[in-house]
C-alpha cells in the first residue's frame, strides 16, 4: 500500500481517544445512576408519588442515555475503526452482527427519540412547575427528532434499495 493511502487508512485511529472518552463518560452515568437510586432509597417515605415517578423517570433517561453511549462506542468502533473480535462470543450483541452506517445512525435516531420522550414525559407530569413556552419548546423539538429519525430511516431504505451493493458497505 503507498504511503498516502496507509496514512489515510491508519487515521481511523484518531477516533480510538474519542470512543475511550465515551467509556469514562459511561461511567460517569453510573456514578449518577447509583447516586440517584441510593437518594431514591433514602428518602422513600419522604416522596409522594409523583416524586417517585419523576425520579424514575430520570433513572430511566439515564440508562437510555448509558444505551446509547454503547451503540455509539461498540457500534461505531465497529464500524470506523476496527473489527472488535468476539466473534461467537456468547455475550455479543445481536445488533451488532448486522451494524453499518445506515443501521448506526436510525438506531441513534430511535434512541434520541426515546430520550426526549421521557424528558418530555417528566415535563408533563410536572407541569405545574414549567411555563407553557418552555413545554411548547420541548414538544417541537420532540417533533423534530421525530421527522429527523424518520427522514434518515427513509433515505437509508431508499439507499439501500436502490444500491444493494451500499448495504454491505455501510454507506
Amino acid at each position: 500500500m503507498r504511503p498516502i493511502p496507509r496514512l489515510i487508512f491508519a487515521s481511523r485511529w484518531l477516533q480510538l481517544p474519542l470512543y475511550l472518552g465515551l467509556i469514562v463518560a459511561q461511567g460517569v452515568y453510573v456514578y449518577h445512576f447509583l447516586m440517584e437510586v441510593w437518594h431514591l432509597l433514602a428518602h422513600v417515605t419522604e416522596y409522594d408519588e409523583n416524586k417517585i415517578m419523576l425520579v424514575v423517570l430520570g433513572l430511566i433517561d439515564v440508562v437510555m442515555i448509558s444505551n446509547l453511549l454503547i451503540m455509539v462506542i461498540v457500534g461505531g468502533y465497529e464500524t470506523f475503526v476496527s473489527r472488535l473480535g468476539i466473534d461467537n462470543h456468547p455475550d455479543e450483541p445481536e445488533w451488532l452482527d448486522h451494524v453499518n452506517a445506515g443501521v448506526l445512525k436510525v438506531k441513534l435516531s430511535m434512541a434520541l427519540i426515546g430520550i426526549s420522550s421521557i424528558h418530555l414525559l417528566k415535563t408533563f407530569i410536572d407541569a405545574g412547575q414549567r411555563d407553557t413556552h418552555t413545554i411548547m419548546w420541548q414538544v417541537v423539538i420532540h417533533v423534530a427528532f421525530l421527522f429527523s429519525a424518520i427522514a434518515m430511516a427513509w433515505v437509508d431504505k431508499m439507499i439501500t434499495h436502490s444500491h444493494p451493493a451500499l448495504q454491505d458497505r455501510g454507506l
